[in-house]
């Protein structure tokens, strides 16, 4: 009898402590309140890296395939490829697209930044300082003057490019290995926010007097990797380490996190933000990798998409707003576009 009761006790003990313990919260919503049609084209360049695709004033997709070093052209409607083949070796990072239609490049393994002729296919590069402070190009964005902001993640640094005189302005980050990595420009396109995917931090630049200011986030085990901005001014940040979503508010220096619907193996690296202030991440830590909706006002996710290719790592993404659309490329060799409500 009493080895029955301590028995008794024992798996009492173990019920309790199971119904005490707090769950982590992800506030994810039982059923779907966005839908998403996801559509993917394989591109025809073979194990290319297909990424960080951009939209042309013309409607046309850029993007670079970082593996085989090239720029290229998608038309959605003719669903028509057209290649531009760069330096061996450059190993494009990024592309994005002026109000001309001309395509910049980020050179990353090559220290420069370059421009394709849509036309002529002629390249014309934009060489970074001799001394390595910016020698790996990353991801850009334009401001508002149409110059160009950029990060360097090996070289530790922030750039600007003066695109009429080709001189870059470089800022070294004070934090040692912080890898500078996801910019966005704020929604007035003169200030840029940065993620430090090497450190617990985000970044930000005065245009003015050209300094830098590091964030510190809540958690030091935190990896911001992508990052966007909504309406209001607050920065949404995906933390890579630990699969959650961040929000930091400017005005008042406070921060917010939700842990992501697949937890500490989601992995968030793509970010976007749409124009009803939603925001649009993907899981890369599951395959297929999962395509996520985020709603700012409920606080909660709202949409969860596998991605049919897999995805194997998608790793950058652009709305694109009078098509309601959001377009990224895969490691598994296709250029998706996710349509959303």
């Amino acid at each position: 009898m009493t080895k029955l009761i301590s028995t008794l006790i024992a798996v009492l003990f173990i019920v309790s402590a199971f119904v005490l313990t707090e769950q982590p919260k992800t506030n994810v919503e039982t059923d779907a309140e966005v839908e998403v049609s996801i559509t993917e084209w394989e591109v025809p360049w073979e194990d290319s890296r297909p990424r960080d695709p951009y939209v042309a004033p013309d409607g046309d997709i850029w993007f670079v395939g970082q593996r085989s070093h090239y720029v290229a052209e998608f038309d959605p409607d003719t669903e028509d490829f057209q290649k531009f083949d760069l330096q061996e070796g450059a190993g494009p990072h990024t592309v994005i697209v002026d109000e001309d239609g001309t395509p910049w490049y980020a050179g990353n393994r090559a220290n420069h930044i370059g421009t394709v002729n849509p036309e002529s296919g002629e390249i014309n590069k934009y060489m970074m300082p001799d001394d390595n402070s910016a020698r790996d190009p990353h991801t850009m964005a334009f401001n508002h003057e149409g110059d160009i902001w950029f990060t360097s993640q090996g070289a530790n640094s922030v750039g600007k490019l003066d695109v009429e005189t080709g001189n870059p302005q470089i800022i070294a980050v004070p934090t040692p290995r912080a890898r500078p990595y996801g910019i966005i420009m704020d929604r007035n396109m003169e200030r840029p926010w940065i993620c430090l995917f090497g450190t617990y931090k985000l970044a930000t630049v005065d245009p003015g007097t050209m300094e830098l200011k590091e964030i510190e986030l809540p958690s030091e085990d935190a990896r911001p990797r992508r990052l966007a901005q909504t309406s209001d001014g607050v920065i949404w940040y995906g933390d890579y380490a630990r699969g959650y979503i961040g929000r930091y508010n400017p005005e008042d220096g406070s921060f917010e996190e939700w842990e992501m619907p697949s937890g500490e193996q989601s992995r968030p690296y793509a970010v976007t933000a749409d124009d009803q202030d939603r925001i649009w991440l993907v899981e890369t830590g599951v395959s297929p990798n999962m395509f996520v909706g985020f709603d700012t006002d409920k606080e909660a996710f709202i949409s969860s998409t596998p991605i049919e290719s897999g995805g194997g790592t998608v790793r950058h993404m652009v709305f694109h707003e009078p098509t309601r659309s959001i377009w990224f490329g895969t490691d598994t060799n296709y250029l998706g576009r996710a349509q959303i409500q």
